[in-house]
């Protein structure tokens, strides 16, 4: 039981009043008097907090959360909290979530004019993958005469689990249906992919160079052939983990982002029928995962990545890339998820590179650091200021003049703020996969 503030009030007031009393009161003995009237008032002022506090006891509203799914990293996670109560209420929720996350200010202020239910949210934002201690509810709820909060501990603690960003997953696997069912079919009847699908009539806008030529001449109508993007082909991504990983970026671990970017192409690859495998490495494989198709393979991919975390090592890219060519001898897709520091230091990466070629089709991925880009446009008189755009322009050539060197050697490049990398990477695979290039 908690007083209110209008019990410390009354308090306080009671005090004044006695000493006004003791003051200025023409009675003999006006200091016990004084006295005697605070004790009764004081007295008669707790008595009347605790009985409000009873009896809010007695009516308590009901407050559960429901049950904490998985978590996402680096999202605005929604924590649900539903409320009964046989009568109005106001009510302070402190939800204890790990210390280690960011969220909403507690406690919730909720007011209830009248009996019924009311639903409350607020968001918790996890940095890092892990398990999580999750505590209990407590409830404060003001009673009747607002002299006291009720506070009681409802029992809702558990272990919440942090996985990669599970929300961007859910919103791009929407994404993906709805190309599958709308914006992919406009490019078949464009006659964009390399797999047969069908014959159909030749309609106005049709590319005359996709005509079926014997199918015309057989049944006396102009016929085209609509294309498909080729499935079951091979998408292999190797993740890096080491050194250059483990650098925040924008609140979360550069690996962090790059093992998104991973799980939404793994995603984008199913979704289109192909077979996803995956590699983590640092100065030697950490982990491999099989080239395989279907959904169950994905959530695999989640379940084996979710507990990796990057390591203060040097990366062997040529162990990493040598290991895909020994295991995969069909051709592939090669992506690989890292980033470059300069041409001198990307030399290795570029060696592992050019050897998957011509067998297979690499692609070298990078996550860039949004702040370097903004130190680099940011133009100041000031002298610390200069030199710190003069070196993040310098950052930025040296990794033009690594991916040039890349591009020269037929090697696929992408590089792009880390946090803003899943959507180009996704469009960039989908674009290979209705170009043929594979």
């Amino acid at each position: 039981m908690v007083p209110t503030g209008r019990t410390y009030g009354l308090l306080l007031g009671g005090g004044l009043v006695a000493t006004l009393l003791s003051n200025f009161s023409d009675a003999p003995d006006r200091l016990g008097i004084a006295l005697a009237a605070l004790l009764l008032f004081d007295g008669a002022v707790l008595a009347a907090m605790v009985w409000d506090g009873l009896q809010t006891q007695i009516r308590r509203a009901t407050v559960r959360r429901e049950p904490l799914h998985r978590l996402s990293i680096g999202r605005d996670n929604l924590i649900t909290l539903h409320i009964e109560s046989p009568g109005p209420a106001d009510l302070r929720l402190y939800d204890h979530y790990p210390t280690a996350f960011a969220g909403d200010p507690l406690p919730l202020r909720v007011h209830l004019g009248a009996p019924g239910s009311q639903t409350v949210t607020f968001t918790v934002t996890p940095t890092h993958r892990g398990e999580y201690p999750w505590g209990d509810l407590q409830v404060q709820q003001r009673g009747a005469w607002g002299l006291a909060w009720a506070d009681w501990t409802v029992a809702e603690a558990e272990t919440v689990a942090v996985y990669p960003d599970l929300i961007g997953l859910r919103q791009l696997s929407v994404q993906l249906a709805m190309q599958a069912t709308g914006s992919l079919k406009q490019k078949r009847r464009m006659g964009v992919g390399t797999e047969f699908a069908e014959l159909r009539e030749y309609g106005t806008g049709d590319d005359p160079r996709f005509i079926d030529w014997k199918a015309t001449a057989r049944l006396s109508q102009p016929l085209v052939r609509v294309l498909e993007p080729e499935r079951e082909q091979t998408l292999l991504i190797l993740l890096d983990r080491g050194r250059l990983m483990t650098a925040p970026v924008q609140g979360l671990s550069r690996f962090d982002w790059g093992l998104n970017a991973a799980l939404s192409l793994g995603l984008a690859g199913v979704s289109r029928g192909d077979r996803v495998g995956l590699g983590v490495f640092d100065r030697s494989l950490h982990t491999w995962i099989p080239p395989k198709g279907g959904r169950a393979n994905f959530q695999q991919l989640i379940e084996r990545l979710t507990p990796i975390q990057p390591v203060l090592e040097e990366s062997d890219y040529l162990a990493a890339a040598t290991h895909a060519a020994q295991q995969q001898h069909r051709r592939a897709l090669v992506v690989i998820i890292t980033d470059i520091v300069d041409q001198t230091a990307s030399a290795e990466l570029l060696s592992a590179l050019a050897r998957l070629r011509p067998r297979h089709l690499p692609f070298c991925i990078t996550l860039r650091d949004p702040a370097v880009d903004r130190q680099a446009q940011q133009r100041t008189t000031q002298v610390d200021a200069a030199y710190q755009r003069a070196v993040a322009l310098d950052v930025l050539a040296q990794r033009q003049g690594a991916f040039s060197r890349l591009k020269q050697r037929g090697v696929l490049v992408l590089d792009a703020p880390a946090d803003q990398i899943s959507e180009p990477l996704v469009e960039a695979y989908l674009r290979i996969k209705t170009q043929g290039k594979l």
